[in-house]
């Protein structure tokens, strides 16, 4: 694809999340039955904040447990399954079968890059030749994203929170290796080369960061017809279709560090939001070309509440106060990569 086009693609991004917005979709036996007690519906997003002392912290918000009478034989949903791993933390939706969201919290000692006290041998770190795609056994089976899905579709298996965030154990890496964490995603061009640059991208924050909290989401944006409507279109892989194909993924990061030597407890946060098509991005597109212009815009096409309003309002963009490009790094090609030709072998 022309990095004219891609460029292109970056500002219909933008106008689809800003200002085009997202069209969001969300008999009984005659024997007594009786009634089951209300069950707890927790809330499943997560949501950033500042506590005590400006430290930043992901909450949960209190479950509701009241439901009513309607439901008392139980809620249909939606359900988003909140899994909780060694290095990240995902909402799975059922009916696309891919993560609603995931998020994770990067530093130089989660990413291996010093050691901390009573850390894990650099002979128990984590492997990913030692690691394989496997379905999650947590998700009940009519919703579940299956290996055979992507075989042969013509798509990656593409990691939401990649193996290389994931190198403090083989449990860790294993984890980001079940399809609760992969998404169907264009292999060259993306998933194994630009959206490759932005993980690293992502990782490379911890040294100018003393924390890095990254949220990846996948998207369905509205694209303008010939007729002036907008429509959702995506494909689903599978036989018979089962797994749904997004149209674009966001990265979403926010990062803090002290404000000044003279104040460790006052902490500076920035935030910054990218939407990437899924699509080939030329080496030469800037990663600027797919900045947001808020973390609003990604929230309202997802539908979901990445922060605090606190955090929004007094956060700095993160493309001002740290470089905002890519390196390119052609060392993940399938051809010189095995485990990712493995992607696309047949499923055991």
């Amino acid at each position: 694809m022309p990095g004219g086009t891609i460029v292109r693609a970056a500002f219909f991004a933008v106008g689809a999340l800003v200002g085009g917005g997202v069209a969001t979709a969300v008999a009984v036996s005659k024997r007594q039955v009786p009634a089951s007690t209300p069950a707890s519906t927790p809330s499943t997003q997560p949501v950033l904040d500042v506590k005590g002392g400006n430290v930043t912290q992901i909450t949960s918000p209190s479950p509701v447990t009241v439901l009513p009478p309607v439901l008392r034989y139980g809620s249909p949903g939606p359900v988003s399954d909140q899994l909780v791993h060694v290095a990240y933390v995902a909402g799975y939706d059922r009916r696309l079968r891919h993560p609603a969201w995931t998020a994770e919290h990067l530093t130089l000692a989660s990413l291996g890059k010093y050691v901390r006290e009573g850390a894990s041998p650099a002979s128990e770190a984590g492997d990913r030749s030692n690691s394989q795609f496997k379905e999650d056994q947590s998700i009940p089976a009519l919703f579940r994203a299956k290996l055979q899905d992507y075989f042969k579709s013509g798509y990656d298996r593409g990691h939401m929170v990649p193996a290389a965030d994931a190198k403090i154990s083989q449990v860790a890496m294993d984890e980001t290796f079940l399809l609760t964490n992969i998404a169907p995603q264009v292999g060259a061009g993306f998933n194994r080369h630009y959206w490759a640059y932005l993980e690293d991208w992502c990782r490379r924050l911890t040294s100018s960061f003393a924390d890095v909290y990254v949220f990846t989401i996948p998207l369905y944006l509205p694209k303008l017809e010939s007729d002036g409507k907008w429509r959702v279109s995506y494909e689903v892989i599978g036989s018979p279709p089962n797994v749904s194909v997004p149209t674009h993924f966001a990265k979403v990061v926010l990062t803090s560090r002290p404000s000044s030597p003279s104040t460790p407890n006052v902490v500076e946060i920035s935030t910054g939001a990218f939407v990437l098509p899924n699509a080939p991005i030329p080496d030469e597109a800037k990663l600027e070309n797919f900045v947001m212009p808020t973390v609003e815009a990604v929230e309202r096409a997802a539908g979901l509440t990445l922060f605090s309003d606190a955090i929004k309002q007094n956060s700095k963009h993160i493309c001002k106060t740290t470089k905002c490009e890519v390196i390119v790094r052609r060392f993940d090609d399938a051809q010189k990569r095995p485990e990712m030709r493995r992607a696309i072998s047949a499923p055991r």
